[in-house]
Parts: structure tokens; C-alpha cells; sequence
């Protein structure tokens, strides 16, 4: 039958068994990458550690009590019930795992040539590969076998000895335990296939390994109090069977407390020395039996106690001899406490290699970043003391590192960055710079797509307090767009003398413009162009760098950057070009007022030789009129020479007046580098913007 692959639906990616429209939501089979099936295995590996800790409650069922001056062994059926039933919510999800592992898909082995591989989606394949491989493995750890025992077979045998009741208890858990706790690994191992790791943070993980500890310390624990209970029961059936002192033989139901009320056996508790013989308190008798090390267990009455105080004591002792790698213990030559004692201290061994030191490992990585940041400064101490550097010197690398460690926290975003695919990067570039280019006036003239091309060229930059960006004469290579801190840019127009211009840059302003007047000539040489200004931080400072080789790259492949109206905005908000603009103006401005005072000067020189010229007319003509008295001969040579010396005066006034106008030194900016803007073509009314 062919399978059709549908899109998500919700968290389910969802595949039809058939092309039926009417079908569509029919058989549902879930994908094992889904996120639905990455969140059940995280719920079930939940409810697998919790199944984990209640199974080995059922080894705390078996009691010893003291009654009359006699002991017997019984079985807590409330404890068994309360247990049971825990036991049965862990079953449910057992069941539960079954039917979903029935509906996940697998990938066929013959695909994983390369890539993933493909989905085998056919309910039949995936149901005979199933029986095929981990059915029996769930199945038996699914089966509610404790609950059968506790509730129904327990209960009906009440004369049935307590030791073949405690096996068969002890055989049905264990039947159990170890497949279900068999389930962990391959649980985990799909998590960590589909999530790259079990546990996301570092303190979940130093849980989850502790978590693993306490539950091998919890078994441990529980087997030993199991043990102890067994081997106080192995002492009364060894004694009962060589009691023939009293007058009632001794018989195996005489150690259950059902039949603590029977006239035998009140007739035989009343001679026996099997509970003399049997009491671990009695340590000092050489006939009382030797527990080894399970005599804690008997002699603190710990069998007798609460639930309550005999799991916290067995907890510790299983937590301290795991620990201790079961040095304390002192062993008998029962065969089956060596090997107890031997499982033990090697189990404590893996464990303690394994899990702990997974659990360092953790909680190292919370201060590896740090530790690795204070090695790092500790190194570059010993290097600047090495070298001698100057204490002003040393006092600027301290506060960048200070200052770099304070903004990122060792974390190489760089690298991070260029590890993912080129959409994934462009999104999370647009996310952390969008917002803060935009608020640079000369980008928010841009469209989207272009802003899109320049975000994802932006690198981070910390600049400490008193570090120059870029000196005058220096190459440009790339253009800073400050974020926060100030910055203070200022020029010597190339060195001369009694010129200095400065001017403070602050949070959307920008330096190094001469990069992007080099990126928009066409055919530029690959000489990068010389800084105009010299820029210094006046605090710290955090700005986007864009270099001069990515903003070429968006120049050639984007034309919008050729338009008008984009042109006129970078003029604007330039610093050069408003220098140079500045400059231009007052010059022309000192020219006209040059130009004004030299015609103001003349018409002053004009007005005042007026007088003079009317006093040398009246001689003239006095002197005229006495020669006409006299001769009646006109003069006229000598008042054209009168006229002429009057003339003379005038222009050489003028021209005293332009020569200490100038003497006037005006400031001379050179131009900043006109792009050709005509390769792209004309703006066309701005329409780009």
C-alpha cells in the first residue's frame, strides 16, 4: 500500500495509510524526531525512575514482630496494598508505551545511506518489527505480577511456610525489576538521538546522575534489609531443626505469626531457645549465630521498626557502603554474603566512576566559562609583567577584558553564528540588530531587503574607554555604528598648523564614512581609503562594525545604495561632509565679508577725497580769476593735473585696503570623495524609499 507523508498537524507529524480525503485523520502514526514523541519518552523515562524506586519497596513487606516474649515473621498487607497501588499507576504507563511504540514510525535500515533515512509508515511493518525486537522486553515489565501476589495468592496460602512466601515475592520483583530497569538505556539513548542531549542544563543533568545514585542506593538498601530478614529466617529453621530438647518438636508454621496463637506452638515458645539463640544481641554468647553483615539490621531492630525508620536506615546503609565501596562490612563465610559483600563494592566502584563522575562533569561546566575567563586574565598578567608593559598600558587591557567578559560571558557568538545555515543566521542577525540599525538615521532611509543584507554582515564591537578607533591618515576598514557610550572624532585637516576641529558621536551616529564612499566607486582600486579623522572612545563603548569588504559586497549587489535621496541622507548625517560643509560655507561666508569691506573702503576713500577735491576747485578758481583780472588768460592744463593727483591718491588707498584684507587666512577643507552615482542610473523621484 503506498504511504503519503501530511504536513504537521499540531505537534503530530501525521501519516495517511491511503490517498482517501475522508481518511485524512483516520490512522494517525506518529514521527520518532516529532516533538510529540521526544516529549513522551521524556514522560515515560519519568515514570520508568519512579516504577524504579517503587518496586524495591516490596523487599520491606516481610516483618519481624515481637509478641509475648516470643518473635515471628509476617507480612505487611497494608504496605503491600499502598505499594501495589503506586505500582499499578507505573503499569498504566508501561501499557501505554506499548500501543505508542505500536504507532511510531522507524526508519528503514536500508535508507540511512545518507541523510536521516526514510520512514517506514506502514502500521502492519511497524507492528511485525516491534514483536520482533523490544515487545517481550515491555511486555514482561508491563505485567502486574507483584499486585497478583500481594492481593490474591499471599492472602490464600495461611499455612504456607515464610520463607517459600518471601522467594516467590522476591523471584516475581526481580523478574520485573531488571527489564524495566533495562528499558532506561535505550529510553535515554533515543532522548539524547532526537535532543542531541538527555537533560538540557547542567544543574538538570548533576539531578538526573544523583537521582541514578540514590536509586542504586535505594536497591542496595532494600536487598540488604531483605537479606537480614532472610538470614534471621535461615537461623530459626537451622535451630528448629535441632530443638529436640523440648517436649513439642519444633515445627517451620511456628515461625509465622498466624499460627501464633495455636496451643503447640504457645507450648513450644514457652521451652525453646531457638529466640536465645537466634538474638543478635547476644553477641557475646559463642553459640548465638553470626550474622556478619546483616547483624545491624537484627540487633537495631530495624525488622521491628516503622516503615518509616527502616527505609531512612537501610537508604543510609546502602548510601554509605555504595560510598565506601562496602569497606566497612565484616562478612561471614556464608558464600552468599561474600558475594553480596563483592557485588556491592563493585557495583559502588561503577557507579561512583560513572554517575559521579558525570555529576562533576556538570557541575564543572557551571564555571568552565569562568574558570577558562580567569585563566585566561591570569595569563595575560603574567605576559604584560613579562614584557614590562607600563601601568596605563596595563590598566587598558584589564578593563577590555573586564569589559568583554561583562558584555558576552566567554561566549564566542561569531562562532556560534556561522554554524548555522545562512536563513537561521539571517533571522537571528535581523532579531539582534534590526531594531538598534534602524535607529541609525542613515539606515532607516533603507528598505527591508537591503537592511536585511547589512544585518547579516553587522559584527559586534566593545570599545574601551580612552582606545582611539582609528587615527588620522590611518586605512579605514571598516564603518561603526554606536549602539551606547560616546565616541569623540576630530581632524587636523592632514597636520596643519592652528587647525583643529572635534566633535562628539553619540548612540546613531557613525564614523569611518570614507568606507562607503570607496565601496560606491565603481571600479575601485583595492587600496582601502585613509581616515580624514581620528576617533577615540570617550567610555565604553558597544557598536555594530561593518567591514569595508561586506559593505562593498552589499554596494555592488544592491544599486538601491547609488540612489539620490540616499546620497543626500549620508551627506547629512556625515560628519565629514558636515565638516567639510561647515568649512565651504565660512569660507565663502569670509569672502563675501572680504568682498564687502573692500567696497565699503572705497566708498569711504570716495566720500572723504570730496572735500579736499572742493578746496583745491576754489583755489583754482581764485587764482583763475585773479590771472583773469590780471591777463584775463585761462589755465586749464594745471586743473587737469589737480584731477589726475586726486585719482592716484584714490587707488592707492584701495588697493592698502584689499592687501590687509588679505591677510586674512582662511580654513581650506578638501572635498570628501564624490562617488559616481551615475552607474545606477537616476533616483527617479525617490521611488525606492
Amino acid at each position: 500500500m503506498d504511504s503519503k507523508r501530511i504536513p504537521k498537524f499540531g505537534k503530530f507529524r501525521v501519516f495517511l495509510e491511503n490517498n482517501h480525503a475522508g481518511e485524512l485523520w483516520k490512522n494517525r502514526i506518529v514521527d520518532p524526531g516529532s516533538d510529540i514523541s521526544l516529549q513522551w519518552n521524556k514522560v515515560f523515562l519519568i515514570s520508568c525512575l519512579v516504577a524504579l524506586f517503587v518496586d524495591p519497596l516490596f523487599f520491606y513487606l516481610p516483618t519481624i514482630v515481637q509478641a509475648e516474649g516470643s518473635t515471628c515473621m509476617a507480612i505487611d498487607l497494608k504496605l503491600g496494598i499502598t505499594v501495589t497501588c503506586f505500582r499499578t499507576i507505573a503499569d498504566v504507563f508501561y501499557l501505554m508505551h506499548i500501543v505508542f511504540k505500536f504507532r511510531t514510525a522507524y526508519v528503514a535500515p536500508s535508507s540511512r545511506v545518507f541523510g536521516r533515512g526514510e520512514l517506514v509508515v506502514d502500521p502492519e511493518l511497524i507492528a511485525r518489527r516491534y514483536l520482533r525486537t523490544d515487545f517481550f522486553v515491555d511486555f514482561i515489565a508491563a505485567l502486574p505480577l507483584p499486585q497478583i501476589m500481594i492481593w490474591f495468592i499471599i492472602p490464600l496460602i495461611k499455612t504456607a511456610q515464610s520463607d517459600y512466601t518471601n522467594n516467590a515475592l522476591v523471584l516475581v520483583v526481580l523478574l520485573q525489576y531488571i527489564p524495566r530497569f533495562y528499558l532506561i538505556f535505550p529510553l535515554s539513548s533515543e532522548i539524547a538521538k532526537a535532543n542531541g542531549v538527555v537533560t538540557k542544563t547542567a544543574w538538570a543533568g548533576a539531578a538526573y546522575n544523583l537521582v541514578l545514585y540514590m536509586l542504586a542506593s535505594h536497591v542496595t538498601g532494600s536487598a540488604w534489609y531483605l537479606c537480614s530478614i532472610e538470614r534471621y529466617a535461615t537461623c530459626w529453621k537451622y535451630l528448629c531443626e535441632q530443638d529436640i530438647e523440648t517436649q513439642t518438636r519444633c515445627q517451620s508454621s511456628y515461625l509465622v505469626c498466624n499460627n501464633l496463637e495455636k496451643p503447640d506452638r504457645k507450648a513450644w515458645a514457652g521451652t525453646t531457645r531457638v529466640f536465645s539463640k537466634c538474638d543478635p544481641n547476644n553477641a557475646s554468647d559463642p553459640n548465638v549465630f553470626d550474622y556478619g553483615m546483616f547483624s545491624n539490621a537484627l540487633s537495631k531492630q530495624v525488622a521491628s521498626a516503622t516503615f518509616t525508620e527502616k527505609y531512612l536506615y537501610c537508604l543510609w546503609w546502602g548510601l554509605q557502603n555504595l560510598s565506601s565501596y562496602a569497606q566497612s562490612t565484616n562478612t561471614t563465610t556464608f558464600v552468599g554474603e561474600t558475594l553480596f559483600a563483592i557485588v556491592l563494592a563493585v557495583m559502588g566502584l561503577v557507579l561512583f566512576a560513572h554517575l559521579i563522575g558525570n555529576m562533576q562533569t556538570y557541575l564543572q561546566s557551571l564555571t568552565a566559562r569562568l574558570e577558562e575567563w580567569r585563566l585566561k586574565r591570569r595569563d595575560t598578567e603574567e605576559w604584560m609583567s613579562h614584557r614590562q608593559l607600563p601601568q596605563n598600558l596595563r590598566g587598558r587591557v584589564r578593563r577590555y577584558v573586564q569589559y568583554k567578559w561583562l558584555a558576552t560571558h566567554g561566549v564566542d557568538e561569531d562562532a556560534i553564528l556561522h554554524q548555522l545555515p545562512a536563513d537561521l543566521r539571517r533571522d537571528i542577525q535581523r532579531h539582534l540588530c534590526l531594531d538598534l540599525v534602524r535607529r541609525v538615521p542613515f539606515f532607516s532611509q533603507m528598505d527591508d531587503q537591503l537592511l536585511d543584507a547589512i544585518c547579516e554582515r553587522l559584527v559586534s564591537s566593545l570599545i574601551t574607554q580612552g582606545t582611539y578607533v582609528v587615527r588620522e591618515g590611518d586605512p579605514v576598514t571598516e564603518m561603526l555604528f554606536i549602539i551606547r557610550g560616546r565616541l569623540e572624532s576630530s581632524t587636523t585637516d592632514g597636520g596643519r598648523s592652528g587647525f583643529f576641529n572635534s566633535i562628539a558621536l553619540r548612540p546613531g551616529d557613525f564614523c569611518g564614512e570614507e568606507t562607503l564612499a570607496w565601496a560606491l566607486v565603481p571600479n575601485s582600486n583595492a587600496n582601502l581609503p585613509s581616515s580624514t579623522r581620528t576617533v577615540t572612545a570617550l567610555e565604553e563603548v558597544e557598536a555594530f562594525a561593518l567591514r569595508a569588504e561586506d559593505l562593498k559586497f552589499v554596494a555592488n549587489q544592491f544599486r538601491r545604495l547609488h540612489s539620490k535621496k540616499l546620497q543626500h541622507t549620508f551627506r547629512f548625517y556625515s560628519h565629514q561632509w558636515r565638516t567639510w560643509a561647515a568649512s565651504f560655507i565660512q569660507s565663502a561666508w569670509h569672502r563675501f565679508k572680504r568682498r564687502k569691506m573692500a567696497h565699503n573702503l572705497s566708498i569711504s576713500e570716495s566720500l572723504s577725497s570730496l572735500p579736499l577735491l572742493e578746496h583745491d576747485e576754489t583755489e583754482t578758481t581764485a587764482a583763475a580769476a585773479a590771472e583773469e583780472e590780471e591777463e584775463e588768460i585761462p589755465s586749464e592744463p594745471e586743473q587737469s593735473v589737480a584731477v589726475k593727483r586726486l585719482a592716484l591718491r584714490f587707488v592707492a588707498n584701495t588697493r592698502r585696503g584689499n592687501l590687509r584684507v588679505k591677510d586674512v587666512q582662511m580654513p581650506k577643507l578638501v572635498k570628501p570623495q564624490e562617488p559616481d552615482f551615475s552607474r545606477e542610473g537616476r533616483d527617479e523621484g525617490g521611488s525606492l524609499f
